[in-house]
């Protein structure tokens, strides 16, 4: 199946930014570039394509870091990107701890039916992007395609997923080049 993407919904930790292995982004200096995700995020904003990125940022309902602090790290990605030539539209974030039981952390579709809201791009020109089953399990409860990168923890839920049709990308770059060549294949609604 092929298809015409105008906008990608980005999970951030392990997509954009290599995950610490020993804790949450607390500042700007523990912040790491996945390599190839600044030249992605500008290949994707010049080919028009409008990018949000979804993130559950638990670190803030455990009181680890406050909401301001979390977004001074967002406005130095977005302006981080800018810089490079990339356009980050918007940012949702889901600051509640895991028992909180909102609607916003991933795998509930909130932030996701948000982003799909504010872009007002349809759901059959929207496809999320992920490295964890939470985040595949967010967009099909969402109605929208899912794909899963090998970055970050990626690689581990490729094995949870390999039953499914979802597409799977060696990382961000791999990603962008299927979507600007629009051969974004298969691309699946449900795990089955």
């Amino acid at each position: 199946m092929r298809f015409d993407i105008r906008h990608v919904i980005l999970d951030r930790d392990g997509v954009l930014n290599v995950e610490r292995g020993d804790g949450y982004i607390e500042n700007w200096s523990q912040w790491r570039w996945v390599p190839g995700a600044l030249e992605s995020l500008a290949r994707l904003s010049s080919a028009g394509v409008s990018i949000s990125v979804a993130t559950n940022q638990s670190c803030v309902g455990r009181g680890i870091l406050g909401r301001e602090e979390l977004d001074a790290i967002h406005a130095r990605m977005i302006e981080e990107a800018a810089r490079k030539g990339g356009k980050i539209d918007r940012v949702f974030v889901c600051p509640h701890a895991p028992m909180s039981g909102c609607g916003c952390r991933k795998p509930a579709p909130g932030m996701l039916l948000s982003a799909l809201d504010a872009s007002r791009i349809p759901r059959h020109a929207t496809i999320a992007l992920g490295d964890d089953l939470r985040d595949l399990e967010a967009a099909w409860a969402a109605h929208i395609p899912a794909a899963l990168v090998r970055t970050g923890k990626g690689a581990a839920a490729e094995t949870a997923v390999s039953c499914t049709r979802v597409p799977v990308f060696a990382d961000l770059r791999e990603f962008t080049s299927a979507v600007l060549s629009n051969s974004v294949a298969d691309a699946n609604f449900s795990p089955v």
